[in-house]
């Protein structure tokens, strides 16, 4: 493990008092969230969103690239916080592995935080399995409420990756109750990881618990869970994961770690109470969307800011010169070789990408994360290109030196948060219908022809307007591999509808989540697991 140094000590370089830490062990604490009443009627500082191009099955080093912004930041002299998700076991034991940076830019603990952590995510999904198992037990029990089981809306969840649980059946052998289909959800696709992380402290949170609807009567009327009255139970559960995670970065600087929702299949950000502490304590604050500027910073800007009242004053970017030749038709095997042909197709990807963040009304630097195998012609033709489309751009090199591999990228982002003023827009305007918000976000940040609905899709926007939701937010379940619904269409594609197969809605979140193509709210697990490969790893 990398040095570290106590994290009192890291809690002084973020302005947090001794009196509002709740340590978890030398390195890791929870901060108490009294710490707001002192804070309040402070300034906040600006707010730095890092994204991504289209993602690859190489990875872009997007979270490497935050944590490097923030230990460049620092070492320009910028009182810089750094605000990330908490990793989900599923991307860690599935393909992807761990979401603690890489090489000389990570956070640490990282292996602590990879796995259990502070136990966030072990609270959330006991909390999301009481739900399931008070409302079986309702109908068990006699079932006061007229609970129709073929009805029940609610998920449970595990936190790993496993397609067995999609479909199951439940209840079998009982008396009492009918044996009926169910599924599971990975835990950080739950619409209780976005109340999480979309609350504005813990009466929100339990505000919105009491709003999410569960399952359907009989006679069709909606069960919530205030309902049930176990809000109060839940509050207890998840009591202390509420409170934002203090960690520290590779070179002792700190972060702030908490939620952690994917950006396909839910809103891909950490949390809000995470974000708006970060914001007083510190002038600066960088903080990630996940996967790509799609969808990670698409429904930053449009749910999470809105919902928080944030004002988003710089997005950075962040491309390789190996996934833009990726996406311009090579393979994983040869991407290693120059190829400037297939990177100037690739770059379609990236002006996509960059055009869509103008939509937005908010600066933007494109942030090329430097590997070994990027050649000087490829570098020279990337350059070339950027000055003639007017895009600022910066090198870095954070996986193999730290801080000091970020420093010009540290530096343009002061000049243009400096220079540059951000009139942050969003694209929808939540008085839309859902059908217009719907295909105002597939026209505009997909550049798809139109919006094919399934039969069952037309039916729910219908059913959801009538019950009062058709102002709710819009969260797309797509794949994240390409800007179409279908993974296989990499680069730019045109001249595609997305399809939209169904349409849930999370009354708690207050957001419609349009299902599109083949997404899966559980993921399955790789022939080959990251599991599997840790097996000569130190124990």
């Amino acid at each position: 493990m990398k040095k570290l140094v106590n994290i009192q000590t890291i809690a002084k370089k973020a302005h947090i008092k001794n009196k509002y830490l709740i340590p978890y062990g030398k390195y890791m604490a929870k901060i108490d969230l009294s710490i707001n009443e002192e804070l309040k009627g402070k300034k906040d500082g600006k707010l730095v969103l890092v994204t991504a191009l289209t993602p690859t099955s190489l990875g872009e080093g997007k979270t490497t690239t935050s944590i490097a912004l923030n230990l460049g930041l620092n070492k320009i002299g910028q009182d810089s916080l750094l605000c990330l998700r908490e990793p989900s076991l599923g991307p860690v034991f599935g393909i992807k592995g761990g979401a603690t940076g890489g090489g000389k830019s990570t956070i640490e603990p990282s292996e602590t935080i990879n796995l259990h952590f502070t136990g966030d995510m072990h609270a959330l999904t006991s909390s999301i399995n009481l739900i399931s198992a008070v409302v079986e037990n309702h109908i068990y029990q006699g079932n006061e409420l007229g609970i129709d089981p073929h009805r029940i809306v609610w998920k449970r969840a595990l936190d790993m990756n496993d397609r067995s649980l999609r479909r199951i059946i439940v209840s079998r052998g009982e008396k009492r109750i009918e044996e009926h289909e169910s599924s599971f959800l990975i835990t950080v696709a739950s619409e209780l990881m976005a109340i999480l992380c979309l609350s504005s402290d813990f009466d929100d949170f339990i505000k919105r618990v009491n709003e999410i609807t569960v399952a359907y009567t009989y006679d069709d009327k909606p069960i919530k869970v205030k309902d049930l009255k176990v809000s109060h139970a839940i509050g207890k559960l998840m009591k202390d994961a509420i409170k934002p995670n203090l960690v520290q970065t590779s070179e002792h600087t700190p972060c702030i770690v908490h939620g952690g929702p994917f950006a396909n299949i839910a809103h891909g950000a950490n949390s809000i109470i995470a974000t708006k502490l970060a914001l007083k304590l510190a002038p600066l604050v960088v903080t990630e969307a996940g996967f790509g500027a799609d969808l990670g910073a698409e429904k930053f800007f449009d749910i999470t800011a809105r919902s928080a009242n944030l004002h988003v004053d710089l997005t950075v970017l962040v491309a390789t010169i190996r996934a833009l030749k990726l996406h311009g038709g090579m393979s994983e095997a040869d991407c290693q070789k120059t190829n400037v042909e297939a990177l100037k197709i690739g770059l379609a990807n990236l002006e996509r990408h960059a055009e869509n963040m103008k939509l937005f009304k908010v600066p933007f630097i494109i942030a090329i994360n430097h590997f070994a195998s990027d050649s000087e012609e490829e570098i020279h033709c990337l350059i070339k290109w950027c000055e003639e489309k007017g895009y600022k751009y910066s090198f870095l090199d954070g996986f193999e030196k730290g801080g000091c591999g970020s420093i010009e990228l540290a530096k343009k982002v002061v000049e243009t948060l400096n220079n540059e003023k951000s009139e942050y827009s969003p694209i929808y305007d939540l008085k839309w219908s859902l059908e217009k918000k719907i295909e105002t976000i597939a026209k505009k940040i997909y550049h798809a022809d139109g919006v094919i609905y399934s039969d069952v899709a037309k039916e729910k926007i219908s059913k959801y307007e009538k019950a009062g939701y058709g102002d709710y937010f819009v969260c797309m379940a797509k794949t994240p591999l390409s800007f179409s619904d279908d993974p296989k269409l990499k680069n730019a594609p045109t001249h595609f509808n997305v399809h939209i197969r169904d349409i849930n809605f999370a009354s708690g979140a207050k957001f419609v989540i349009p299902l599109l193509g083949n997404i899966m709210t559980m993921p399955g697990l790789p022939k080959i697991p990251a599991a599997v490969k840790m097996e000569d790893l130190d124990i």
